[in-house]
């Protein structure tokens, strides 16, 4: 067992620590009712709700509209939205094998056919730190970059040449110059922009997966989860009872975003 491993082991076993014991711990801040389906927010705290009818609205932290777009069933149901990037947000339709990039007034930017470039099973995309996209493709078992026309940037490894038990990753997160694909049976692997695999963190069955600069955020049925890379130190709290009914959490930095029946709520919270 390496050094780091081991004390990653320790950090969670030995010293695991909670965010505290009562729902107190989080301060309501806002809500906006309605019928919504889906929601990311990318880093400035912007939320992006995706409404029955099918309508991709795109607010500030306060509610003011920024952008709409009224044809995400255009290429039939929409898989993914990754609106990491501000000025960029991708939409991507699994079954077709096409994305759709959107600019920041949510206005099309590009469509790509994957098809048309010989990637005919994408598990996962997600945006690159070089404002290109990251895919993992399931056929050739590779972590690749594309283009917005879908041209191949770069590629990693086979999967089959570096582990034993191949990853199927349902979520690319490109932060802190790595990148992390996150696999809930088999936990998130972390790569360096060149495609060259540096580290496996066992943290299985989480939900809501997403990275913060340096923190790692999730959850499960009973526990919300933040990992600090630096300190190796992971947190939890028991998942409170105004949150058990959430359809997705999105945990950040200070504020958690739930999807319920009847909209989304923000709550804050305080960092330990």
């Amino acid at each position: 067992m390496t050094s780091r491993v081991f004390i990653l082991l320790v950090s969670i076993f030995g010293f695991f620590s909670g965010w505290g014991q009562e729902d107190s711990l989080f301060r309501f801040v806002r809500s906006y009712p309605g019928p919504v389906t889906d929601m990311v927010v990318d880093n400035l705290g912007n939320m992006y709700l995706l409404h029955q009818n099918g309508q991709l609205k795109k607010l500030r932290q306060n509610g003011d509209s920024l952008g709409v777009f009224n044809n995400t069933r255009r290429f039939g149901k929409l898989s993914s939205i990754d609106a990491s990037n501000p000025l960029k947000t991708l939409l991507y339709y699994k079954d077709f094998g096409t994305i759709v990039v959107l600019d920041r007034l949510m206005d099309i930017r590009a469509t790509i056919d994957l098809r048309k470039q010989q990637l005919l099973q994408v598990g996962a995309i997600g945006q690159s730190y070089d404002n290109n996209i990251w895919i993992f493709d399931n056929l050739e078992l590779k972590l690749k970059k594309i283009s917005d026309d879908g041209r191949l940037l770069d590629q990693s490894a086979d999967f089959r040449q570096i582990f034993d038990s191949v990853p199927s990753p349902g979520r690319i997160v490109d932060q802190n110059n790595l990148v992390y694909l996150y696999d809930p049976a088999m936990g998130v692997y972390q790569f360096d922009y060149y495609g060259a695999f540096k580290n496996r963190l066992p943290f299985t069955g989480w939900r809501d997966f997403n990275v913060i600069n340096n923190t790692l955020f999730g959850r499960d049925t009973d526990f919300l989860y933040r990992y600090d890379a630096g300190s190796l130190q992971l947190q939890r709290y028991r998942v409170p009872s105004f949150m058990k009914d959430a359809r997705k959490i999105i945990i950040l930095s200070g504020q958690v975003y739930l999807l319920t029946e009847e909209g989304v709520r923000v709550y804050s919270y305080l960092q330990i």
